[in-house]
């Protein structure tokens, strides 16, 4: 009686419920640890919560609806996870950051939905490949950050700078405007850098394109000889 008491409970629901959880806990932690090792925004804990919940909605909809239910779950999830990758995602200046650790979420959300659906050799496979893009592919990305820009073949934002007196802003943008127009390089907007009291410096953003750095030069060497201008620059960086 006993025996067949123990195999009906290892057979149960509910162990392959609890089992579903801790190999979700597990690879979260897996995913996590290296998160949190690296400082970043959502760390052990999140990927841990994440992968324990799509796991336990995954579960709750096979449970209840059977695989139909599972697949309702899981679309939720995955749209569900969007929002919390959102939040993670910051915008400074030019700059964004956090795509990496939303993207992140959004895997250990997959492996959880995995465990949850009982498909645990999957969950730990889809682990090893989320771990190994955020650790084996940082030398590959660190290695092309450090190459040089092409400015010939890579489409990159470029900025024309100019400073002016701080009484001759307007001259300066419209001088910069057109200047910029005949070169043949449309303006995406004109923002201020830095202001004091006798001086603003303005940047000219282009549309993103590839441009011509002789071009640029011959253009900047035309601002400078513009009376509101006390000195011009051009700058490239890659765009977001």
């Amino acid at each position: 009686m006993a025996h067949d008491y123990l195999a009906w409970f290892l057979d149960s629901a509910f162990v392959r419920t609890i089992a579903s959880f801790a190999i979700a806990f597990v690879l979260g932690t897996l995913i996590g640890t290296e998160r949190q090792w690296r400082q970043r925004t959502a760390g052990l804990r999140t990927n841990v919560l994440v992968a324990v919940g799509a796991a336990a909605f995954t579960d709750l909809g096979t449970r209840l609806l059977g695989p139909e239910g599972a697949t309702r779950i899981i679309s939720y999830v995955v749209s569900g996870i969007g929002f919390l990758g959102a939040g993670v995602i910051l915008k400074e200046g030019t700059q964004i950051r956090g795509l990496n650790t939303a993207a992140t979420l959004w895997c250990s959300a997959a492996v959880g939905a995995f465990a949850g659906a009982a498909l645990w050799a999957e969950a730990i496979a889809l682990s090893v490949f989320v771990v190994a893009g955020n650790t084996l592919l940082r030398p590959l990305v660190n290695y092309i950050n450090r190459l040089p820009i092409d400015t010939h073949t890579t489409e990159a934002r470029y900025r024309v700078h100019v400073v002016t007196d701080h009484r001759k802003v307007s001259a300066a943008r419209d001088i910069l405007d057109e200047t910029l127009e005949k070169g043949g390089y449309p303006i995406l907007e004109i923002e201020t850098l830095s202001e004091t009291e006798t001086q603003v410096e303005l940047a000219a953003i282009l549309v993103p394109s590839s441009a011509d750095p002789a071009v640029l030069d011959a253009v900047v060497a035309q601002l400078e000889k513009s009376p509101p201008v006390y000195s011009a620059t051009w700058s490239v960086s890659t765009t977001p």
